[in-house]
């Protein structure tokens, strides 16, 4: 017989990197359920890219918001930035797809 997985609402965060002006991106939202959707919704809204790792949003959720991510995040988020400006160049600066 199998176990049947306990419900977990969908979480998702939101990453601010401004190269120029800030060290480390930051995390500027998170949730789960209804606000993890709302994070979603705006993006979608505002064409920006949305990567899904479920495991990179757990360790994410973790973190205050308006807090930089920390160090030994830093190769994963790159790979992610990477990922993001490969979305841009191929769909147009800030249009990726959804």
């Amino acid at each position: 017989m199998k176990r049947k997985k306990p419900f977990s609402p969908k979480k998702a965060v939101a990453l601010k990197y401004k190269p120029l002006e800030q060290s480390a991106p930051k995390l500027v939202a998170k949730g789960a359920g209804v606000i993890a959707e709302r994070i979603l919704q705006i993006a979608r809204e505002h064409n920006i890219p949305i990567k899904e790792d479920a495991d990179l949003v757990e360790t994410l959720s973790q973190l205050d918001i308006n807090h930089e991510i920390p160090p030994e995040l830093y190769h994963v988020i790159a790979e992610v930035l990477a990922w993001v400006y490969n979305v841009n160049k191929e769909y147009g600066a800030g249009v990726g797809p959804s």
